[in-house]
């Protein structure tokens, strides 16, 4: 990505992890239940889509998951073919 500065932050009144890149808001919206995060929805607006913005995200989310020791339901399409292509976060899978 161009800025290298820029984070995945945990926003937990929202329900959601975001990453802001160039201004614009990507976010991995998540659920707690139990030991479980359910994962059921990513958006990378367009304006910013293209760059890798959803695969850093993601892989964030679940360092964060596995580092809370919570078990991932990767109810968003794009979360479960993540997890297919690296699968050193299957032991995540709830």
């Amino acid at each position: 990505m161009d800025d290298a500065t820029d984070t995945v932050t945990d926003n937990r009144a929202g329900g959601r992890y975001e990453l802001v890149v160039e201004g614009v808001t990507a976010f991995a919206e998540y659920e707690l239940e139990g030991g479980r995060m359910v994962l059921p929805h990513t958006v990378v607006p367009p304006a910013i889509g293209g760059r890798g913005v959803a695969g850093r995200l993601v892989k964030a989310v679940l360092e964060d998951a596995r580092s809370r020791g919570l078990k991932v339901v990767p109810a968003c399409s794009y979360v479960a073919a993540y997890i297919r292509r690296h699968p050193e976060f299957a032991d995540l899978l709830a």
